[in-house]
């Protein structure tokens, strides 16, 4: 295959094989029109041109899911701030025009570069479950599985937190003024864009009243185009900026969500929210062919990547075609084998055995490499034998100073818990869903433990010098998507925005850390764009290739290279989103 090289020469071409389509935007009335809407072809939308050009830029770089989010963070570099002020900043504006995603009743993980200490940063600001909520009261409720909506899927919010930590030990300027776009938009209003109008059609807000206030109020969901407010979540981001993390865990927000808990059968108490805490961690590392990847260790599945990433390195991928039958079998034999890992062993490491060394180790990769049929689909998946025995938004940022932050927030399914406390705006995230209710489990349900995560943020290095900062968000896609955009990059020297806008695959129905157990090998899906003949071959190998599509993540990137130093920004053409540098 004749193709550009990235990594040599850092060259930005259009991809071959994908099609241009575009948006259609007619001017005539249409039937899900609003009064001021445009119209749109939402199938158009879901298949629409994959072949955007990478963005290069010398002075900083922001990279997110919508472009007011973006340009939020521009603005915060444009004023002094650094790559950390622009993350938060750009956070908290998609908190406002992608509410459904994330915001400040999720959870954040992010891993920063420090341009002055030569060094990672990992953190953790996932909140925990309720004191009151133990495997007890789950059996006496008769319950089988943990609820996906309501009061029972809380978990504390911890991304309030994640702002304040990441402002007082590495921002520039003061942690009120990060907050002028979130507040501007929730006030004024801002135009909804068309994948987040799509994403909010998709919920049915008469099942959830105290959403449908907020977010179809009037019982009118926005359309792509309309100019939403938000005048409780205008409210809640003043208090957070005047007040900062302690106006969220110590005074009237807390009590409101814990008042709000009561009324609804919900078991969050005070002390829930007083004895929130965020961790400052050590991500953890696994080398690719000359790169090191990082990603944060356990309660989250990012070490799930560098396992697929180290079986991987045991088969010759760059000599295969991309998204070939044969490189696309090894990827997908390569993720079960992980899942299956990630099954039995993630969970929250304070209160839990979970042995990373041996698990992301190179022996082990190439021990679980060994299991994989290059001609054949495996239907039975063990996890090994230890010998000691979701939506969501990501965004990068770069600044001048060569400060780089990777960071990811969610309120995991659309809208998360679908509940929001009275007069605060903000939906409840229902991380809390993802324990389970086995006793032996290491990820069982226990009073204040942080649940098993889905979102991961990622870096690379090599040498001890910041080479990309990404992230794919998409549930327990995530890790596939990590090592897919790797594939691309490393072993096919595309670059980062062609390593994102290749089509992806996708494996589904592996065994969670939930309880499932796979079934009949799960079922592979495939993005438009791959070709029927690959289709055909993965059917022929045994695997069960689904007919139609699925969600295939949103991916943003930032790829840093030196002497002069320059950014090159990656943002995925699956989201409204764009990367924009100066």
């Amino acid at each position: 295959m004749n193709r550009r090289s990235f990594l040599q020469f850092t060259g930005s071409s259009g991809m071959s094989g994908l099609f241009l389509t575009q948006n259609s935007f007619a001017q005539s009335l249409g039937g899900n029109m609003g009064q001021n809407s445009i119209a749109i072809d939402k199938d158009k939308l879901e298949f629409r041109n994959q072949n955007r050009s990478t963005v290069v830029s010398r002075n900083g770089m922001v990279c997110t899911s919508q472009p007011l989010a973006t340009i939020s963070g521009i603005d915060i570099l444009r004023a002094g701030g650094n790559a950390i002020d622009a993350a938060i900043a750009a956070n908290a504006a998609l908190s406002v025009v992608e509410p459904m995603s994330c915001g400040p009743g999720g959870d954040l993980f992010a891993i920063v570069w420090i341009e002055k200490e030569k060094k990672l940063y990992g953190l953790n600001a996932s909140g925990r479950s309720p004191f009151d909520w133990s495997l007890e009261k789950a059996n006496k409720l008769g319950m089988k599985e943990l609820p996906e909506s309501g009061p029972l899927s809380w978990s504390v919010p911890g991304c309030v937190s994640g702002w304040d930590a990441l402002s007082k030990k590495f921002g520039k300027l003061k942690f009120k003024d990060l907050f002028d776009a979130a507040i501007s938009y929730s006030r004024e209003g801002f135009p909804v864009s068309p994948v987040i109008a799509r994403n909010w059609s998709d919920i049915d807000f008469s099942e959830y009243p105290s959403l449908a206030k907020v977010y179809a109020p009037e019982g009118v969901v926005p359309k792509f185009g309309d100019i939403f407010k938000n005048p409780e979540m205008n409210l809640f981001f003043e208090k957070i900026a005047s007040e900062g993390a302690a106006g969220f865990y110590q005074g009237d927000i807390a009590e409101r969500i814990v008042r709000f808990s009561e009324m609804n059968d919900g078991l969050f108490s005070m002390r829930d929210f007083r004895e929130h805490t965020v961790s400052w961690i050590d991500p953890v590392c696994s080398g690719y062919r000359g790169y090191d990847v990082w990603e944060l260790p356990p309660n989250g599945q990012g070490i799930a990547a560098l396992q697929i990433m180290n079986i991987l390195e045991n088969f010759d991928v760059g000599r295969l075609e991309p998204n070939s039958a044969e490189q696309l079998h090894l990827f997908l034999e390569a993720k079960k084998l992980v899942y299956e890992d990630r099954a039995v062993y993630y969970a929250d490491m304070d209160m839990a055995d979970v042995p990373i060394d041996w698990l992301i180790s190179k022996e082990y990769g190439k021990e679980r490499s060994k299991l994989i049929d290059r001609k054949k689909a495996a239907v039975n998946v063990t996890p090994g034998e230890y010998p000691g025995k979701s939506d969501t938004i990501y965004l990068t940022t770069a600044d001048n100073e060569g400060n780089m932050v990777s960071l990811i927030q969610s309120v995991y399914n659309s809208f998360g818990s679908k509940m929001v406390p009275d007069g605060l705006g903000i939906a409840l995230q229902n991380r809390g869903s993802l324990f389970a209710l086995d006793p032996n489990h290491r990820n069982r349900l226990e009073p204040h433990k942080r649940p098993f995560h889905t979102i991961i943020p990622a870096f690379v290095t090599k040498n001890g010098k910041p080479v990309f900062s990404f992230g794919v968000m998409g549930g327990a896609f995530q890790p596939q998507g990590h090592a897919q955009v790797l594939m691309n990059i490393i072993d096919f020297e595309m670059s980062p925005q062609q390593a994102g806008d290749q089509p992806r695959a996708a494996h589904d129905e592996s065994s969670t850390p939930t309880g499932y157990k796979m079934k009949g090998g799960g079922e592979v899906l495939l993005e438009r764009f791959i070709d029927d003949t690959t289709r055909r071959q993965l059917e022929s190998m045994g695997h069960n290739v689904l007919k139609g599509y699925d969600y295939f993540g949103g991916y943003q990137g930032i790829w840093r290279k030196e002497d002069p130093k320059r950014y090159f920004g990656a943002s995925d053409s699956r989201k409204d989103g764009c990367a924009i540098g100066y």
